[in-house]
């Protein structure tokens, strides 16, 4: 009987066993670790005065690994060369930092990790842990803060820099191109406030900066720049409101290429309206230029004629202060063919007018040769206008809800630059019921005026716009239906559009300001909205 129950024993470990086996490596379960990373010690300690060590080392209580460290870690001031930081990668129970500057006497430095350290299982991160020591006796503990907007934009952009830059003896303004600043922080991914902690007493200059390239100096091809007007006092209580603006390029033309027979394009940057483009080698008596613009990029085309038969010649272009001489070297290529093209959809609103475009510049247009008939076959009258610069052309005639229009453009119609002609051309377009429109009223409170409203889609393309000197009620009549969000720009100098701003030139971007509610424009329906404009200065920095 004993011998039976041993037996059973046996039998009952061994199935234990193989059950245990069965589930080996399969979890259990339980609650997910929602718990940090805990930091047991650091040498040197932080917070650490007289600081005269090449390395530093976090110790935390579990693996931890660095996550987006080049997003996430500002050091202020930047060192130079950057200090080698480990892991990255791989998991660790410290963090090393191998410090390869030289840093400066009597400097409180910061390492801002943001949120980069994280656990190594749930990636739970440590938030936003500083790491700061002082080369001198004490720590600098002042502070500057503020906020961060955007100047066209409804939302600020995510990791803007905030800089400081001391106004010493060796101070200039273009200095935001040339060196670090003296104390840097960053709005991370979560917020639009800032606080650039533990600086020195002091004057500074207080910029931010979209850094693109983190390099924390100012690249006006790909940064946004924002800057507060007047050197700011430290300490000091003000909270600053900085806005972020994209500058308008410097004007500056590529070397030119041949890109057709008789056709060069000069590719530029800037603000190319004032452009002039001249020839220095002698030319025919009846040589003849014409400039056009690129329907998408930057670029301009030069066409001529007769051809020149020449190797290479010089070109110099001047645009108000600018001049260049740049060498061109021709090419044997076929000329463009001429292609005419309908340029907005086949159902135009009741103020859109009818437009055309052509790649080749137009000379001449004989208007006997063009007709417009509604549905009836009724002959609609219409005027023209050209934009040279373009190089379309636009119809404009009167519409009536739901009906057809047909274009016909017969041959001849058209002369492009070279000499070419169209064949006949058909076109039509049809005009929706008013019903199928919606209809939005703006109303202004507090208008500064002149003043451009503009209704645009969530990623901020004006759809509609509106422009008034005096006091107007903004009607936009016969929209598509739709949600539009709501922006009045305050247009100080008249010229109907959005200026940006200049750093150098201590120029702010025209102020603009976002209705708050989402405008649901239905169709047959009539939508009202009062804006209340706040009763401030146009300037948008605020002290």
């Amino acid at each position: 009987m004993h011998s039976n129950f041993f037996k059973i024993f046996i039998w009952i470990l061994m199935g234990i066993a193989a059950v245990s086996c069965a589930n080996r490596g399969t979890p259990s379960g339980g609650e997910k670790d929602l718990i940090p990373p805990t930091i047991i010690r650091s040498t040197p300690e932080n917070f650490s005065t007289n600081f005269d060590a090449k390395e530093i080392r976090i110790y935390f209580d579990e693996y931890i690994k660095i996550k987006d460290l080049q997003k996430q870690l500002i050091i202020s001031p930047p060192m130079d060369p950057e200090p080698d930081i480990t892991p990255l990668g791989t998991a660790s129970k410290y963090i090393k930092i191998i410090i390869n500057d030289t840093l400066d006497a009597n400097t409180t430095y910061a390492f801002n990790f943001g949120q980069s350290i994280v656990d190594n299982n749930e990636e739970n991160p440590y938030p936003y842990y500083r790491y700061v020591f002082s080369t001198g006796s004490y720590i600098d503990s002042l502070s500057v803060k503020g906020s961060i907007m955007d100047s066209e934009k409804r939302e600020a952009d995510k990791f803007v820099s905030v800089m400081l830059y001391e106004m010493d003896s060796t101070f200039t303004d273009s200095i935001i191109y040339k060196k670090k600043p003296k104390y840097v922080t960053n709005t991370l991914d979560s917020v639009t406030s800032f606080s650039i902690d533990n600086i020195k007493a002091g004057k500074y200059l207080l910029v931010a900066l979209k850094d693109e390239n983190r390099n924390f100096t100012f690249q006006q091809r790909t940064d946004k720049i924002g800057f507060y007007e007047k050197p700011i006092t430290i300490p000091s209580d003000t909270t600053y409101n900085i806005k972020l603006f994209k500058e308008q390029l410097d004007f500056d033309v590529e070397r030119p290429k041949q890109s057709a027979g008789q056709k060069i394009q000069f590719g530029y940057s800037g603000d190319a309206k004032d452009i002039k483009i001249e020839i220095l080698d002698t030319v025919p008596q009846d040589f003849e230029t014409r400039i056009t613009k690129d329907k998408t990029t930057d670029t301009l085309y030069y066409w001529y004629k007769p051809k020149l038969e020449l190797d290479s010649t010089l070109f110099v272009v001047r645009n108000k202060t600018y001049i260049d001489t740049l060498k061109h070297r021709f090419r044997d290529l076929e000329k463009d063919s001429l292609v005419i093209s309908q340029v907005q959809s086949k159902n135009p609103s009741f103020e859109d007018d009818f437009m055309v475009s052509g790649n080749i510049p137009f000379v001449n247009i004989d208007e006997k040769r063009i007709s417009i008939m509604n549905k009836d076959s009724v002959n609609v009258d219409f005027t023209i206008s050209y934009d040279s610069l373009s190089n379309n052309f636009s119809l404009k005639f009167p519409k009536k809800e739901a009906e057809d229009y047909k274009i016909q453009i017969l041959p001849e119609a058209f002369t492009d630059f070279f000499g070419n002609v169209n064949d006949t051309l058909n076109f039509s377009v049809r005009t929706k019921a008013y019903d199928q429109y919606g209809n939005v009223r703006v109303r202004l409170v507090n208008p500064v005026y002149p003043m451009i409203v503009q209704l645009t889609d969530d990623k901020g393309a004006v759809k509609y716009e509106k422009f008034a000197t005096e006091d107007l009620l903004f009607d936009f009549r016969y929209i598509n239906p739709g949600t539009y969000y709501l922006r009045v720009i305050f247009d100080t100098n008249g010229n109907q559009k959005w200026d940006s701003g200049n750093y150098l030139q201590k120029r702010q971007a025209e102020r603009i300001s976002h209705y708050p509610n989402l405008l649901d424009a239905r169709a047959g329906w009539d939508l009202i909205e009062e804006f209340i404009l706040e009763k401030t200065n146009p300037d948008p920095i605020k002290n």
